[in-house]
């Protein structure tokens, strides 16, 4: 099947007598692992070139680019950086992300209904008191996105109990979901701050949650999107995001943190990365940042997702992690 002008029979059918290279910034098992799976010396040629990397690779003359394979599960500041070459197919790597996140996500979540934070301090203080806790059973988690990551994070909650309602482009049946319902308003209408409203279900189900787990990528529909209209709805969550820092309107975040809306933030994107000491995000109230350490990618994430592409064009198939150019995922 082929998307946007990619055909991948044509890929397929090229993929013999392409150029292969892997940027040097990756680790030497990449390089290694990939040269063992093409069974030809890696190095730039002339006419079609796969690369596996980061970023868009220089051509020589007479090369073109035939597919890359980014080692990043987000390719926003990929696609962001050039015009994209016509007739490239662009792959992705997600590895094992969905499981790493999801335990990252559980990990907040009971410490939470175990009251470590608390725990904690009364150690510092050297205080003995007994303090209440909560099993997870019952609880519920809105989480944004149910792609692979958002189904990583859905399956590692429900194996404590949480009830997960996931939030997609449109409602419909997403198997690991207990339910799944539309991110923006039926109307397209905005918040006052211009970001999307939320649906009535989704409104709904964000007054209901223990837990809001953002796990959006960015793309144009989705940059800024949560702002004033979608934490306006919150009741008290805890808030995190695990997917991309611009998704969100920190000035809307920190004012819900202010007025109690949420509860408490986990960041662990922002919109500028990293950090310095003078970032906003240190400021924002009963929140903590985590330096977007979530879902690291390995290098064995890297060459499982690259090898499952090789051989998918190898059959003349679409990859599963193609990347649609229109969507930005």
């Amino acid at each position: 099947m082929a998307i946007e002008g990619v055909d991948p029979r044509r890929i397929g059918r090229e993929l013999a007598g392409a150029a292969v290279t892997v940027d040097p910034g990756l680790p030497a098992p990449v390089r290694a692992g990939v040269g063992e799976l093409v069974r030809r010396p890696l190095g730039p040629g002339t006419g079609p070139r796969i690369h596996v990397g980061p970023t868009l690779p220089e051509l020589g003359p007479g090369e073109r680019l035939l597919w890359m394979h980014s080692s990043n599960a987000g390719v926003d500041a990929l696609l962001a950086s050039a015009a994209w070459p016509p007739g490239t197919l662009l792959t992705r790597t997600v590895g094992r992300m969905g499981e790493r996140i999801g335990q990252y996500v559980l990990a907040w979540v009971l410490a939470e209904l175990q009251n470590i934070p608390a725990f904690l301090d009364q150690h510092a203080s050297r205080t003995w008191n007994r303090l209440p806790t909560e099993l997870a059973d019952g609880t519920l988690a809105v989480v944004l996105g149910t792609g692979g990551i958002g189904a990583g994070i859905a399956a590692a909650l429900r194996r404590c109990g949480v009830r997960t309602v996931g939030v997609a482009r449109t409602a419909r049946p997403v198997p690991g979901f207990d339910e799944v319902v539309a991110l923006g308003a039926p109307d397209g209408s905005r918040a006052p701050d211009s970001s999307g409203a939320p649906s009535a279900e989704l409104a709904a189900a964000l007054g209901a949650a223990r837990w809001v787990v953002d796990a959006l990528p960015l793309t144009p529909a989705t940059a800024g999107l949560l702002g004033s209209g979608f934490f306006g709805a919150m009741d008290g969550a805890t808030f995190l995001n695990v997917g991309r820092g611009a998704t969100v309107r920190t000035e809307a975040l920190g004012r819900a943190l202010e007025e109690g809306r949420v509860a408490h933030a986990v960041l662990d994107v922002l919109p500028e990365e990293p950090a310095g000491p003078g970032s906003p995000a240190w400021e924002l109230p009963r929140t903590t940042l985590t330096s977007h350490s979530a879902g690291p990618t390995t290098a064995a994430d890297v060459l499982a997702d690259f090898r499952a592409a090789w051989d998918a064009l190898s059959a003349g198939r679409l990859p599963g992690l193609a990347v649609r150019l229109t969507r930005g995922y």
